[in-house]
């Protein structure tokens, strides 16, 4: 990544920015944007809410309900893993800044089996922001190289946090629409999905659904954490839990013409206690090995019972600080949620 974004290989994910001129400086040239993710919030907030009664769920394949993140640079061993786990959609992410790695890219995900579904999660950075020649190259380079294995394609990840490089939705959308009309016209068979807003920013969703953009997401997906500092059934503005905010998110689905109602889920975890650097938060909201098992387990059945989400990813396989495997010191340890994971599979298998 390029300054002033530096990557923190700790904790998979961008630092915060921390050049607070550069940050000042491009949110004053998108304050604009924010009139219309203003006015849209007005009407379709409350409107949403109001009718979350009137959209039920639909039959959910048990079996296709379980995805799981791995990369790249956690080691094969992930392929023992997953094949122990019984997982068969695996999320792979591809850095944009990366690119001079994508055959090492199309190696690893391919090397999981014909038998398991990828998406890949297309990772934005502020270069390829930017500079939309460089963009349409890299897209059409992805999407040739993946094609012929991979169908689903997530464009952006966690577009809400400046630290990933956009600065506003419109933003967002107008980048989205380079990716799109690349692949209506030489890869139309692909699936696109968006748009990936971390966090119960619903305000956000909501403007990357109702605008005036030629943008189509083919199914739609969110980042939903729901509460770091505790249980999946804690609440929010009073009302919402887990079932209620993916109700909301269901409920917008519908209203929008911009999108399907399948819903994917691509990311979510809780940071785990004591492992700093590499949990993504402060220790404040760290969990324990026990309480990230229950919650998991939980989200996972709150989230089946609504019948709204069609797949949820874990985020992810290895990761020391929010991952099923912890592998510091240069060892493999599977948590109490690594066994309790795959009985979830097995469960969902039967």
């Amino acid at each position: 990544m390029q300054i002033p974004f530096r990557w923190d290989k700790y904790s998979d994910q961008p630092y915060p920015l921390k050049d607070k001129v550069y940050k000042k400086k491009m949110r004053k040239k998108y304050l604009g944007d924010y009139i219309p993710l203003f006015l849209i919030n007005m009407i379709m907030f409350p409107l949403s809410i109001l009718l979350i009664p009137f959209y039920k769920g639909k039959d959910i394949a048990k079996n296709a309900f379980y995805g799981l993140g791995v990369d790249l640079d956690k080691g094969e061993i992930q392929k023992e893993l997953v094949e122990e786990l019984g997982v068969k959609y695996l999320l792979v992410r591809m850095p944009l800044w990366e690119m001079q790695r994508i055959d090492a890219y199309v190696s690893f995900a391919k090397s999981f089996g014909e038998d398991k579904h990828i998406l890949l999660n297309i990772l934005q950075d502020r270069e390829h922001i930017d500079d939309r020649e460089l963009l349409k190259k890299d897209i059409e380079t992805i999407f040739e190289k993946f094609g012929s294995f991979v169908s689903e394609y997530q464009v952006g990840n966690a577009i809400n946090r400046t630290k990933w490089g956009f600065f506003s939705m419109d933003e967002y959308l107008k980048w989205y629409e380079v990716i799109q009309k690349i692949r209506d016209e030489k890869y139309p068979t692909l699936k696109l999905i968006g748009s990936s807003v971390i966090d119960f920013e619903f305000h956000y969703t909501i403007r990357t659904l109702f605008n005036a953009f030629k943008v189509k997401y083919d199914k739609f997906s969110s980042l939903l954490y729901v509460d770091r500092r505790g249980s999946p059934y804690n609440k929010q503005m009073e009302i919402f839990d887990t079932a209620n905010k993916i109700n909301m998110l269901y409920a917008l689905t519908k209203l929008s013409s911009k999108t399907s109602d399948e819903i994917y889920i691509t990311e979510v975890n809780w940071p785990l206690s004591n492992t700093a650097p590499y949990a993504p938060t402060s220790e404040r909201e760290c969990v324990s090995e026990e309480e990230y098992m229950e919650y998991m387990t939980a989200y996972h059945e709150i989230a089946w019972k609504t019948k709204k989400i069609e797949r949820i990813y874990w985020h992810q396989l290895i990761a020391s600080g929010y991952g099923l495997v912890d592998n510091r010191e240069n060892r493999l340890r599977k948590t109490p949620a690594f066994e309790a994971y795959k009985r979830m599979i097995q469960y969902a298998d039967t």
